[in-house]
């Protein structure tokens, strides 16, 4: 499935609330007891939207490092049960799901292993960190019958649903081009360039490596800095770039592209990351669309007039998105021709915008967007056993367009893609990364 109109997307949400149909239904009073898997940066983050929620019992936490299981432990304020190991967090059969905010690469092994154990998930963007971890994330949804939440919480928005309903219903008119921006200027020295040493005390490397290659621990591969590395991340493209393809995507009516090429490297090369500072890619969706995503370290914010994440260009306007509301500039359209120049005729040429006018009225709106909103859509979820906002398999398509971006930029190749089959039709040397080996004993599945 390339392209999805309204109605597809209702369907495809009632074919997985059907799928989820079987598990058990909650009483309205029954509270929700979770386990939290990672509790680092982002998973103290998503910690605070769900204890939002009287109706949540934090019952269980998880992570490999003791002074963050201690710190959740006091946030959470019950004394929940520790672990260091999250199959023994699974094994719990008074937990009804568990939030896994860990690194990207343990996010298909975590949520694989909870949907056997009969848990619902809600786990972090990006989904995973290859396509086919995706598929099988999707796959063990289905089979167990589990609500999986993937957070990408601009999807549980209110103000970000109507941005796109604009632009699916015709608002700006034809949408021939969409920029979005990640801009962050870290000169003059990035994140730096130790040296490997050993990790921290209390720290296991190894079990914080898990599925990924093992290699000597380095700081900047772990905690948050693991993202700027390819065996644990796909840098800000996955990080920052799947929020704006959820967005652009719901706009467009569209779950995949067609096609995708990227450029881009280390051009400020101040640090021993190996993902880019520096990046653009460009793809093409159903409906002839092009959407571009710009990485890079310079100062502001484009476009300097109006700064925000991502530009929808129509031809009755522009919506200039962000995070907290969206703006509507009307274009002033003329009704008559683009005017022939010649030497002869300069009269016409310089009279051909005669008549112009706005075709729709401009508009501001401000929202926001809440980690807690994600989250009551989740437990609400858990309780109907209806679809999630961002079901495993929306987030899996979100996720795919960023990685399927990194495989173009890592091959330097234009690849067209296949969303049915799941791979690419014009490459495959390609074809081959959109999967890989786990490190042993690791297994998927």
């Amino acid at each position: 499935m390339s392209h999805v109109t309204r109605r597809d997307f209702t369907t495809a949400a009632a074919a997985a609330a059907t799928a989820l149909s079987a598990g058990r239904v909650r009483g309205a009073n029954e509270r929700i007891r979770v386990g939290f898997i990672g509790l680092g940066n982002r998973g103290d983050q998503v910690l605070s939207a769900f204890l939002e929620h009287k109706d949540c019992e934090v019952a269980a936490v998880c992570d490999i490092y003791q002074p963050y299981l201690d710190f959740a432990a006091q946030k959470i304020g019950t004394n929940p049960q520790q672990f260091r190991d999250y199959r023994k967090l699974l094994e719990k059969k008074d937990v009804d799901a568990v939030v896994i905010v860990t690194p990207d690469h343990w996010h298909a092994l975590m949520c694989v292993e909870a949907c056997a154990a009969g848990k619902d998930v809600y786990v972090e963007k990006p989904l995973s960190l290859y396509v086919s971890e995706g598929r099988a994330m999707v796959k063990a949804a289905r089979d167990h019958k589990r609500v999986v939440q993937c957070g990408i919480q601009r999807l549980s928005s209110p103000v970000c649903r109507e941005a796109a309903e604009v632009i699916l219903s015709g608002g700006i008119g034809k949408v021939t081009a969409v920029r979005a921006f990640h801009v962050q200027n870290e000169w003059p020295k990035g994140i730096g360039s130790p040296p490997d040493g050993n990790p921290p005390d209390g720290f296991d490397w190894d079990q914080w490596v898990g599925p990924a290659p093992l290699k000597k621990y380095n700081k900047n591969r772990a905690f948050y800095r693991f993202r700027w590395f390819y065996d644990y991340s796909g840098g800000q493209l996955t990080n920052f770039g799947v929020h704006y393809l959820a967005q652009i995507q719901s706009a467009l009516g569209a779950d995949a592209p067609k096609a995708v090429v990227a450029l881009g490297g280390k051009f400020a090369d101040y640090d021993n990351r190996e993902v880019p500072d520096t990046l653009e890619v460009l793809w093409h969706y159903p409906g002839d669309t092009l959407v571009t995503f710009s990485q890079f370290n310079a100062t502001g914010a484009p476009p300097a007039a109006r700064p925000c994440e991502i530009e929808f260009r129509g031809t009755k306007g522009t919506m200039y998105f962000r995070t907290n509301g969206y703006e509507i500039v009307p274009e002033v359209v003329t009704p008559n021709e683009f005017a022939a120049r010649t030497p002869l005729d300069r009269s016409v040429e310089k009279g051909w915008r005669t008549g112009a006018k706005p075709q729709i009225e401009a508009k501001k709106v401000d929202g926001a967007v809440r980690d807690a909103d994600h989250a009551r859509n989740f437990l609400d979820c858990v309780t109907s056993r209806k679809a999630p906002n961002c079901d495993v398999e929306r987030g899996h398509r979100c996720t795919t367009a960023a990685l399927i971006a990194n495989i173009a930029h890592r091959t330097k190749s234009y690849l067209e893609w296949d969303a049915t089959a799941e791979r690419f039709t014009n490459n495959e040397a390609a074809n081959k990364m959109l999967h890989h080996e786990y490190r042993a004993p690791y297994k998927l599945g």
